[in-house]
């Protein structure tokens, strides 16, 4: 069974529904375009929330687990909402075994998210991600674009600090 993974409650506004109606309606029935659909979706909502997943499913005609399977297969599709600072934390190899493991627990202690969740007030999402391309730098983890690197759990909390505000 596919579960909620996000704590902020799913809001649809009448425009997003609007606008996700007309391209469902547009594309019902043809599972060829589920990609499409699901595409504009997330630009309509900024991510794929399940009950946007379930809409998509049954207007176009297919499984909820196949567009679950799209989802969770391709990149650009995000599950869950992006806060206003995305931060995300290399688990990669040469960032693992320098502690990247403990960086991502202590964020995850700090803001009380798990990766892959954006906190309750929508400032900050935490992800894992395979490898930043910064591998001299690890363990390295980003904020938006800003990079940081050499890191060690005890820097959380002066990292975060930054954007507290």
């Amino acid at each position: 069974m596919l579960k909620k993974i996000s704590k902020i409650p799913f809001v649809d506004t009448p425009e997003q529904a609007a606008k996700l109606d007309e391209i469902i309606a547009k594309h019902a029935g043809d599972a060829s375009q589920l990609m499409h659909v699901m595409q504009v979706a997330q630009e309509i909502y900024g991510y794929l929330p399940f009950e946007v997943q379930k809409k998509i499913a049954d207007g176009i005609g297919v499984t909820l687990e196949k567009v679950y399977g799209v989802a969770t297969f391709y990149a650009q599709f995000a599950l869950s909402p992006k806060g206003k600072y995305a931060i995300s934390v290399c688990l990669g190899t040469a960032c693992y075994v320098k502690g990247s493991q403990d960086v991502l627990n202590e964020i995850s202690a700090q803001l009380g998210i798990e990766a892959e969740e954006c906190t309750a007030d929508g400032k900050f999402s935490l992800s894992a991600c395979r490898c930043i391309g910064a591998c001299g730098l690890a363990p390295v983890m980003t904020v938006n674009d800003d990079v940081y690197g050499k890191i060690t759990a005890k820097d959380v909390p002066s990292i975060l600090a930054k954007y507290a505000e």
